[in-house]
């Protein structure tokens, strides 16, 4: 059974480019063990050597969707993270946080990294990065990962 992440941005770069910039993020961290074109992950997508499956899509999501109820911004792009359940799930999370961070430096916009609409890991709005305050979610070897300022707080998609 696999495990989904989604990062969802509204960016006003095309999915052709943030495709090329997850491909050439997770060849300089050695993410992909065999040669795998950006194209792909637009279409097929990508596994690491991890056993993570990578893909690309542009999107438009409903006025109901929970981004745009919620957190009040339209995603123009989503990233899907599939976690293979067989593998080190931390070691693919970790990669998962290294691809993000490259991808929050390259690309502005607001964007958020979430696990099935149950956990936001991780929110920017207005160029303000908020992480998960929780600890599991973020423990100290996962927030050295990050290169990108940010600040502790955590955000819901429904109402409490």
């Amino acid at each position: 059974m696999a495990i989904s992440y989604d990062f969802a941005i509204a960016t006003r770069s095309t999915t052709a480019q943030v495709a090329r910039a997850l491909h050439d993020l997770a060849q300089a961290i050695g993410l992909l063990s065999a040669p795998v074109a950006a194209e792909s992950l637009m279409t097929d997508g990508a596994v690491t050597a991890g056993g993570t499956w990578l893909r690309v899509v542009e999107t438009s999501p409903a006025p109901w969707n929970s981004v745009v109820t919620y957190l009040g911004f339209n995603p123009t792009l989503s990233v899907a993270f599939r976690l293979e359940s067989d593998s080190d799930i931390t070691s693919q999370q970790d990669d998962m946080i290294r691809l993000v961070d490259g991808l929050l430096g390259q690309f502005t916009g607001d964007a958020v990294l979430h696990f099935e609409y149950e956990i936001i890991w991780l929110l920017r709005r207005d160029g303000d990065l908020s992480l998960n305050d929780e600890d599991d979610v973020w423990p100290p070897h996962r927030l050295a990962l990050m290169s990108q300022p940010y600040h502790r707080a955590t955000y819901h998609f429904a109402a409490e």
